[in-house]
């Protein structure tokens, strides 16, 4: 048995959500630069142009790529020879999202309550921790802090052996068009198929987190991914949402087994500022 500390974990914590509020991946800036290549709308390169020299200079600068600096999402494989020692484990992943959001000047998004007692926590806790017992001794971390321009723009549905492969694309198609301007394009787009309605919304929100580039190991799907891509870039949304080729980069889709009466269909919808990072200890 290896023992981990809280405070590793709070360390640990802390570096990534100051790390994904700085730094956008490598495989999305490439994905941006590739895209600008492909903008034919003058407007729309403006709109990555501004979109990559702001990443860059976030970097550099230590600053927030952009000013809603989200709810905080952590998919977590903790290895099953792993003792927690010297604190709470949950505890230890707030504290660690507490010190950065405080430390690093980051926005405060959330409120104790939804409906009735809408108080901001002050310290953007608590996070919202998937957790997965795997084999071995490490920890494994992936973490994302979601804006809610995309998150909002998310839809579900629960769908009918009858509606077959095509009902599937046209309901991506359409939450792509309804979510239009308001998911920040261009997007990363989470596909969850197959489970219940939870296991579908949780490998949605996961499928965003997938690099860019990086397709489903079936053939089927990952030729699904691409097509659904090329669809989507139709719509004439475009970057910004003002219009042009590039409106999503990835259409990034997991699957599960599902019940023969149906199968649960969500889409999670991640803008540009595609913040995540991850690290194992």
């Amino acid at each position: 048995m290896r023992e981990i500390s809280a405070k590793t974990i709070t360390e640990t914590v802390k570096e990534l959500y100051l790390k994904e509020n700085y730094e956008i991946g490598q495989d999305v800036m490439q994905a941006l630069e590739q895209a600008l290549q492909k903008e034919e709308s003058d407007t729309g390169k403006a709109i990555l142009e501004q979109i990559i020299e702001n990443n860059k200079a976030a970097k550099n600068e230590k600053l927030a790529i952009c000013q809603d600096t989200g709810m905080c999402v952590l998919f977590i494989q903790l290895g099953q020879e792993v003792s927690i020692v010297g604190g709470d484990f949950n505890e230890a992943i707030n504290q660690g999202i507490r010190e950065a959001y405080t430390e690093g000047y980051l926005r405060k998004s959330l409120v104790t309550d939804p409906i009735f007692d809408r108080k901001n926590t002050k310290d953007n806790t608590p996070g919202v921790i998937h957790l997965e017992i795997v084999p071995g001794d490490k920890i494994h971390f992936l973490v994302t802090g979601k804006g809610f321009g995309s998150e909002n723009m998310g839809r579900l549905k629960m769908c009918y052996p009858a509606d077959g492969e095509q009902g599937v694309r046209n309901f991506i198609i359409e939450t792509a068009k309804i979510a239009g301007p308001n998911c920040c394009p261009p997007s990363i787009i989470g596909v969850g198929v197959g489970g219940t309605m939870d296991k579908a919304a949780l490998m949605a929100k996961k499928a965003t987190l997938r690099p860019v580039g990086q397709y489903n190991p079936d053939p089927r799907y990952a030729k699904m991914e691409k097509e659904l891509v090329e669809e989507i870039n139709k719509l004439g949304i475009g970057p910004g949402g003002l219009g042009g080729r590039i409106t999503t980069l990835a259409v990034n889709i997991d699957h599960f087994p599902a019940h023969i009466a149906g199968h649960a269909l969500a889409v999670n919808i991640c803008c540009h500022a595609s913040r995540h990072a991850g690290t194992e200890i």
